[in-house]
């Protein structure tokens, strides 16, 4: 993860506020939003369609700026930035997973994880070395060089997340990342997406579901552009197995112990009866 200031919100954003249109059509997709995101956070954002979800995270992620306000990320505001510099913030601190995978038919799977290494000028054996690493970690080393169209849903939702993460930054955006997904698949992306939560990343998910609250250690509604509610949830840190992250081998202090086998009492046979010889 990319080295950040811990004395410092991750995110903290100060009256923001986005507006589309002018005149009589002007339209506030985001009213004067306040919010503070610390570090190892995984917060769903959740509300109607047309609440200012997608906006804010687009916002977030340095797609897009507000009107009016400030969006502060480790403590330098993102605003007056120039967009080289946002694009390279970008490439460096946030992976960004979208509901459409966004994947890149002409390309390989192999090739779509390396291509944020692009822009980081690495060269292209290094940049193919390190995405099929983290391919490893999805089980998904056996189609490296399959074509996105050669997938299923999951798998290229599981691509979609390899490639936010190879450029290993501290934040993850995910827009709706399980909506195009059946539910084994969007089970298996949220466990893996918990993983990630895990090892000290931070989560801001955008999602309709709320049964996905259930990873989250934070949730906030949002209504007409502004936040609605704001709720930390505590994690349940017990469990009966530790999960281990993704890749990772178990340890011999992580191995469950095995029980000794229990002897089995076994009856002592009978001895045959002889019959009495006749005299």
């Amino acid at each position: 993860m990319s080295n950040i200031d811990t004395s410092s919100p991750v995110i903290e954003l100060r009256s923001l506020t986005k507006t589309y249109g002018l005149g009589d059509a002007e339209h506030r997709a985001l009213d004067g939003v306040d919010l503070t995101i610390e570090q190892g956070e995984f917060i769903t954002i959740m509300g109607p369609s047309g609440c200012g979800k997608t906006t804010l995270l687009n916002i977030l992620g340095l797609l897009d700026r507000g009107t009016e306000g400030d969006y502060l990320l480790d403590g330098g505001s993102m605003e007056k930035m120039g967009g080289s510099r946002r694009a390279r913030i970008r490439s460096q601190q946030i992976g960004i997973v979208f509901q459409n995978f966004n994947l890149i038919n002409r390309l390989s799977v192999i090739e779509n994880v390396a291509l944020p290494l692009t822009y980081r000028g690495m060269l292209r054996t290094k940049r193919l070395q390190q995405a099929s690493d983290i391919l490893k970690n999805f089980h998904l080393s056996e189609r490296e060089y399959y074509m996105p169209w050669q997938l299923s849903g999951g798998q290229m939702q599981r691509v979609a997340i390899a490639r936010a993460l190879v450029s290993n930054p501290s934040i993850i955006l995910a827009d709706e990342p399980t909506g195009n997904l059946d539910s084994k698949s969007s089970h298996i992306i949220m466990e893996e997406l918990s993983d990630i939560h895990k090892r000290g990343n931070t989560i801001i998910m955008v999602t309709h579901n709320p049964a996905l609250t259930t990873y989250a250690s934070r949730v906030i509604h949002m209504l007409d552009g502004k936040i609605d509610s704001d709720t930390k949830i505590p994690i349940n840190v017990e469990s009966t197995t530790e999960k281990v992250p993704l890749g990772a081998k178990r340890t011999a202090k992580e191995k469950p112990e095995k029980k000794p086998a229990k002897k089995r009492k076994t009856k002592a046979k009978a001895k045959p009866k002889t019959k009495a010889k006749k005299s």
